[in-house]
């Protein structure tokens, strides 16, 4: 069993799904702020490397469990299984792109009372130059558009560094394995009625090549998939 910590009267959970990051994970790790955390959740989504032994390595709060079956959201629904009860679960990527120590930022609206779901959004906040490519602020800006024209709510970035409140992700029960994940949790957000808000977060290039923007194909994928995701939504409204 993991130690109980809290950040004042609530319990926040992490989890963070990785692939082959074995460089950046440490890094990761090292800026979240663990002894206000009750639990850190790294699903290894079947590395070839030594991300599982990074993580093991930093020992509690963190525990890491393995996920063979690729994919993002498979690698989520996982860590989610995996969770012991708590009040707030963050997602956040492992490349250290996003800003750890930002989690407070991220949780506080919640923390407060005030929202069931905040995202991240790197477009609010100071991006480095190159960080965010063309494409991912292209497919950004369309997914956004595409979500405001269809359910009325604003966004500005589907970014994966969010939390929810515990109760709330069970609520919207998240089904999507791949790449439509962030995608599907603020429709349903939406769709079910929570208090959805964004605050915004740094964003800095990503330690190692994207599995997603960096290559054409993982471009195309996650890109046909947000918008089969958003249609598919759209049409059972």
């Amino acid at each position: 069993m993991t130690k109980t910590r809290k950040t004042g009267r609530s319990r926040i959970s992490v989890v963070i799904p990785a692939l082959n990051e074995e460089q950046s994970l440490p890094l990761v790790l090292r800026d979240l702020p663990l002894r206000r955390l009750q639990e850190v959740i790294v699903v290894d989504n079947g590395s070839t490397d030594g991300t599982g032994e990074a993580a093991l390595a930093v020992g509690d709060p963190v525990r890491v469990v393995r996920e063979d079956r690729r994919g993002y959201g498979q690698a989520c629904l996982t860590g989610i299984a995996a969770l012991e009860p708590c009040d707030v679960v963050v997602f956040l990527d492992a490349d250290y792109s996003d800003h750890p120590e930002e989690i407070r930022r991220v949780v506080a609206p919640i923390l407060a009372g005030k929202k069931d779901f905040v995202v991240g959004s790197r477009l609010r906040g100071r991006s480095e130059a190159g960080a965010l490519l063309p494409q991912a602020r292209f497919g950004n800006m369309l997914a956004c558009f595409l979500m405001q024209l269809i359910w009325g709510r604003r966004w500005s970035d589907l970014g994966p560094f969010r939390a929810i409140r515990s109760e709330s992700l069970q609520r919207i029960g998240m089904t999507d394995r791949n790449f439509g994940w962030t995608v599907e949790m603020q429709i349903k957000a939406v769709r079910h009625g929570l208090r959805c808000t964004e605050v915004p977060v740094s964003y800095r290039k990503r330690t190692g090549v994207s599995k997603i923007t960096g290559t054409v194909s993982g471009t195309f994928k996650a890109g046909y998939k947000i918008l089969y995701t958003i249609g598919r939504y759209a049409l059972v409204r």
